[in-house]
């Protein structure tokens, strides 16, 4: 039983997008929307972990080797398996799963693109997803490679004037302006 109920609604929306729309650029945003507003010391990693997998993935579909690699390195080496069954998933599966994923990509010319999906095993986690999915008016289990070119490079298509502001106001504060 997953012991995070209620579940965190970002976490619906992350694995509907995941699934759903497979906008894994999306996933990434709302997970590290709610990774910075969460402060959850217990949990901090697994949504990092979540975040990390989104943009490996992102990478991956677009056949950008080094990015799919470095984020599949740290999801692998930073998964907290008993923290990932916490939050519905199956985390021993998954860590098998990107260490599978890990030595085919090591031993490959290039990232085979998949749809890696998560191992959900919490019921009221997994009809929350789909029921988020459908609401997206996306279906459960799309394949991936099959994604429109605004979804494979959403990265270009953001609006980054907060980003960048905040970077410089960052800048400013470490300089001491």
């Amino acid at each position: 039983m997953n012991s995070l109920f209620p579940i965190p609604e970002p976490f619906v929306q992350y694995l509907a997008q995941y699934h759903g729309t497979r906008d894994y650029f999306e996933c990434h945003e709302i997970m590290e929307e709610y990774w910075k507003e969460k402060k959850e010391a217990a949990y901090e990693g697994s949504w990092l972990v979540l975040i990390r997998i989104a943009v490996m993935q992102y990478h991956a579909r677009r056949g950008n080797r080094s990015g799919a690699m470095k984020l599949l390195e740290k999801a692998a080496s930073e998964i907290e398996p008993e923290r990932m069954d916490e939050l519905g998933l199956d985390g021993y599966r998954l860590k098998e799963m990107l260490e599978r994923r890990r030595q085919a990509w090591r031993t490959a010319s290039d990232v085979a693109y998949d749809d890696f999906n998560l191992p959900i095993v919490d019921r009221e986690l997994l009809a929350e997803a789909i029921r988020g999915a459908e609401a997206l008016g996306a279906e459960w289990l799309s394949p991936g490679a099959l994604a429109e070119e605004s979804i494979l490079h959403r990265h270009l298509l953001r609006d980054r004037t907060e980003v960048v502001e905040a970077r410089q106001a960052s800048i400013k504060k470490r300089r001491g302006f």
